[in-house]
């Protein structure tokens, strides 16, 4: 046999069973086009017709029947043998009666906010007594503003004449001097008794802060006064004004001299400076200004 003719019986084997496989799977349900309906649909769709022309059959046969006898029919098929409900009356209406707030007890949101409102009041009212109380509570006795102890009467007098006639006590924001014993008795005139206590012991204390704008007034060394860098002002070596623009001398805190010597100065109470013009103790400058006062 020829090679043409083995080829050809080749050809026309595999042509036929392409065709064979083509038909077999075409009859196949699931590989149908997208329009087949599969064998489980018809059946449904064949019983489904077969109902609707049960039921026309039925419609046609009872159409001849009148309306009375189709509504007749209606009432029978709800149930002759129900009884409608009977509507029972009305009960009488009673009158309303407010809760005894007592049997009903406090809800659990009634109990917090009656917790809170209450917390607040207390906390408002402990404020405002402590505060209250912090104002009326007396200054307390260390420190600036209070009681403040500068040492002994004699240490203070040798401190003074180590410092070229200027003592100063930083923990009382003052000044210490000398006060002339034969400037008292004009003294005794203008100054209250409570600066003559110390001033009878030989000392005078004085305010730092400047009358003026309350700088703090430095000593000068020269002019043995105290003057003011700020504004001028100048001062004698007991705080009476002599120049610048201060409204008056230097303010003074009372000091108390116990027993034993021990000087405490009250820096709780300011007694305002001298006015201007007095001069109790006549010191003039003993040396060059370290500002230019003017009078």
């Amino acid at each position: 046999m020829s090679a043409a003719a083995i080829i050809a019986i080749a050809v026309g084997a595999v042509v036929v069973l392409a065709a064979v496989s083509f038909f077999t799977l075409a009859r196949r349900s699931d590989v149908r086009g997208a329009g087949a309906l599969s064998g489980e649909t018809l059946t449904r769709d064949k019983a489904h017709r077969k109902d609707s022309r049960a039921f026309e059959a039925t419609a046609t046969s009872g159409a001849t029947r009148s309306a009375a006898e189709a509504e007749a029919e209606g009432t029978a098929s709800r149930g002759t043998g129900t009884a409608l409900a009977k509507v029972e009356d009305e009960p009488a209406l009673v009158p309303w009666v407010a809760p005894d707030p007592e049997a009903i007890g406090v809800s659990r949101r009634q109990f917090f906010n009656r917790a809170t409102v209450t917390l607040m009041t207390a906390g408002l009212g402990t404020f405002a007594a402590a505060a209250f109380v912090g104002f009326l509570w007396p200054t307390g006795t260390g420190g600036f503003g209070g009681s403040v102890p500068a040492g002994k009467l004699a240490n203070i007098k040798a401190g003074i004449n180590q410092g070229g006639g200027f003592f100063y006590v930083p923990e009382a924001r003052s000044w210490i001097t000398e006060y002339p014993s034969e400037a008292l008795p004009l003294a005794a005139t203008i100054y209250p008794d409570s600066l003559l206590k110390a001033m009878n012991q030989g000392i005078v204390v004085l305010s730092q802060k400047c009358p003026h704008l309350g700088c703090r007034v430095p000593e000068c060394a020269t002019s043995q006064w105290f003057e003011c860098q700020c504004h001028g002002s100048q001062y004698n070596r007991v705080g009476e004004k002599k120049a610048g623009p201060a409204p008056r001398g230097m303010d003074r805190h009372p000091a108390d001299i116990t027993p034993g010597g021990d000087v405490v100065i009250n820096t709780g109470i300011v007694v305002p400076g001298p006015a201007i013009g007095v001069n109790t103790t006549g010191q003039e400058a003993e040396g060059p200004h370290c500002t230019s006062g003017s009078h």
